[in-house]
């Protein structure tokens, strides 16, 4: 019978192994597995610990009913159990002797052995009135043979319920529960530790991505943290166009990953264009460049007047002109220092003002006349907006056809699947004009159109922009509502985002106060206020 019961026992097990994922289920079922086929009134598994220490992990008494550990909580109150004692290995306690010795000890009666220290046994005895006897203790073993935990019986019953010896079945039994448990514990810990690994280093990347630019230095993990929040609101609705959306924690961990990796592609972008601060800016500031010129240009102003001089002309007629020219000259310069900027909207008076500029001539140091602006320059300080030329934004833009390409190239599980989709859309357009595929918003997730709306109103109110001062909460929700007029986010969202009040709880935990003004929702371009 025990060996017919042995076999449905083990069948039941290799069945749950199979079905059951979660750690602290499988390990209260095989330690109920364990008592049951040898009759035992309680058991108890331990953990080792990276400290060399044993921790309790699950403890179960039937006729105390005493439920601890596993489905019934994390035990936080019970001490540890030391597998030294000021470096002394510490063969008193029996779990801490079962692994050092790694064998599995047998004690008939705890009260008759002198081998071990069983003084907390005995107090636990007086305080509950039980009386702990028979004991069978089993280390566990990992793939490479490192114990990694204990499994303890107590109380071995005969049919009357008397307590009696383990026997040579039960250790049998045991250690083969034992084996099956490490095994299920090591794939845990496994499986635990390459997502930790995994999860640290795309946090690594999105770091560093932040690191190299001085100027976004937290977006890549605000980000995440901004389309969580939109998505679990969007979840949360039961009515309405979003009312069909939910997410399991497999999508929510997938949304996450997909966050922290949505600009990795930045990755391949050139320094001197992701923070080009200014027009002229590419390694370093060229207007410094200009301003030499324009020394020169000053100089050259001088040495006119002391040949007019010289040739006999008026000196006060001599000095206005130079005055004149030099203060022609420094208002150039304060004109190319303010478009340099890239701060204002630069009109078609400002760009010809440019071009004349350009016309000025400055003797170089081969003695040849040369135009105080090359044509490069007049390119960029004649741009309309911002500090960058189309081909440099070209360039940024391409971060996400990369982020897609090194995303795609990556063998992510079943559960992360939708990575490369979700990091990858953060820049396409409800009506299909964003990039980099033309994407409609029925050709995108949920997920991916919360992160659009995230990366936009981040890169609104971020204080580290060099080309723009902080913008106000409010400036910023009114631009996302006529984005969302001109089809550019997702209407449906951005009420949501809105209404549920997402924008508020992010301001209040990472803007600065003075960003955060008040606003009436109403005033909100394309908000309906429906809540």
């Amino acid at each position: 019978n025990r060996l017919l019961m042995l076999v449905k026992r083990l069948s039941e097990i290799g069945i749950a192994l199979s079905k059951e994922h979660d750690e602290e289920i499988l390990l209260e079922q095989i330690l109920n597995f364990a008592k049951d086929l040898t009759r035992a009134d309680g058991g108890t598994i331990y953990s080792c610990t990276d400290d060399e220490s044993l921790t309790f992990r699950i403890l179960h008494t039937d006729s105390l009913q005493l439920y601890r550990g596993g489905t019934h909580g994390v035990i936080t109150d019970l001490p540890v159990v030391s597998l030294r004692k000021d470096g002394v290995p510490n063969h008193q306690s029996v779990v801490a002797h079962a692994v050092l010795e790694e064998r599995t000890i047998v004690i008939d009666d705890a009260y008759e052995t002198a081998d071990f220290d069983f003084s907390g046994t005995r107090a636990f005895d007086e305080q509950t009135g039980y009386r702990s006897k028979s004991m069978l203790t089993v280390p566990m073993r990992d793939h490479r043979g490192a114990i990694i935990g204990v499994l303890q019986l107590l109380n071995a019953q005969n049919d009357d319920h008397g307590i009696i010896a383990f026997d040579e079945f039960d250790v049998q039994v045991v250690e083969s529960l034992a084996s099956q448990a490490s095994i299920m514990m090591t794939n845990g810990l496994l499986a635990k530790q390459v997502s930790d690994l995994f999860e640290s280093f795309v946090k690594l990347i999105a770091t560093a991505i932040d690191e190299k630019s001085p100027y976004t230095g937290a977006h890549c993990r605000r980000v995440p943290e901004l389309t969580m929040r939109l998505a679990e609101a969007a979840a949360a609705e039961k009515s309405g166009p979003l009312a069909h959306f939910s997410m399991s924690e497999d999508d929510r961990y997938e949304l996450l990953i997909a966050s922290w990796l949505h600009d990795c592609g930045k990755i391949t972008t050139p320094e001197w264009i992701m923070d080009k601060a200014t027009k002229l800016e590419r390694i370093q500031d060229r207007m410094h460049e200009i301003r030499s010129r324009c020394a020169v240009i000053s100089q050259q102003i001088n040495l006119q007047a002391l040949r007019s001089l010289h040739k006999g002309a008026a000196h006060d007629t001599v000095e206005e002109h130079r005055l004149r020219a030099q203060d022609s000259l420094r208002e150039d310069v304060a004109f190319l220092e303010q478009a340099n900027i890239g701060g204002e909207w630069m009109d078609d008076t400002s760009i010809q003002r440019v071009h004349a500029i350009a016309h000025r001539q400055w003797i170089d140091i081969d003695g040849n006349e040369q135009p105080l602006l090359d044509q490069d320059e007049i390119d960029n300080l004649c741009i309309r907006k911002g500090t960058l030329l189309q081909r440099e934004r070209d360039v940024i833009n391409h971060h996400i056809v990369a982020t897609i390409e090194m995303l795609e190239q990556l063998p992510f599980p079943k559960h992360l699947k939708n990575v490369p989709e979700i990091a990858g859309g953060h820049h396409e357009r409800m009506d299909g004009a964003g990039y980099p595929k033309g994407l409609r918003k029925e050709d995108m997730s949920v997920q991916a159109r919360c992160m659009g709306i995230a990366d936009v109103f981040e890169a609104l109110t971020a204080s580290d922009r060099p080309y723009k001062q902080p913008m106000k909460v409010s400036r910023a929700l009114k631009i996302l509502g006529n984005m969302s007029l001109d089809h550019h986010i997702d209407d449906d969202l951005f009420q949501v985002f809105v209404g549920s009040g997402v924008w508020k709880s992010y301001a209040n935990e990472f803007l600065p106060a003075e960003q955060i003004d008040e606003i009436a929702l109403e005033d909100i371009p394309g908000y309906r206020a429906t809540r």
